[in-house]
């Protein structure tokens, strides 16, 4: 993969916020080494406004986000994944599909932004602390020195940084 970018797939059971968030992030900070896709097990078919509307006062174009089923990336001809992130525990917890090419996978769990309550300033709240864990995770990600680090010791740092907040 000397000049390839990495694929990564961003998992969540709705696909309609932090999965969202995690690719339109990583698109920006990884660009070049990295291409990101998001997708659920249970995709609510909408993205979340609240998620648009942030990544909009971010300056990240949205055209690229839509809710869709991680059926699509397990199908014939989709972009081989070398990496898969569940960022929700319930998608953590599911059985995946088998990905092709046996992608290094993490869990990086984030609390759902979308099943915020409040006012509207609450809301909002949720859906930057998402955003903040999401960008610091993606952060250490892009800077990790994957291509001289061996599979079992960047297993680990992956599962350390989905800790990290």
């Amino acid at each position: 993969m000397a000049n390839e970018a990495y694929n990564v797939l961003f998992l969540c059971t709705g696909n309609s916020a932090r999965s969202i968030l995690a690719e339109a992030i990583l698109n920006r900070e990884g660009q070049g080494r990295f291409r990101a896709y998001s997708a659920g097990s249970n995709p609510t078919g909408t993205v979340n406004p609240h998620a648009l509307q942030l990544l909009k006062t971010l300056n990240y174009p949205t055209d690229f986000a839509r809710s869709k089923n991680w059926d699509e990336f397990a199908a014939p001809g989709a972009p081989q994944m070398q990496f898969v992130f569940t960022v929700c525990d319930n998608a953590a917890a599911e059985a995946c599909p088998i990905w092709p090419g046996q992608p290094m996978s993490a869990h990086w769990g984030v609390p759902d932004p979308a099943a915020a309550t409040g006012s509207e300033a609450e809301i909002q709240l949720a859906f930057a602390e998402a955003y903040r864990m999401l960008e610091q995770r993606i952060s250490i990600f892009v800077n990790l020195p994957l291509a001289s680090i061996d599979r079992l010791a960047l297993k680990r740092k992956l599962e350390a940084i989905g800790k990290s907040a």
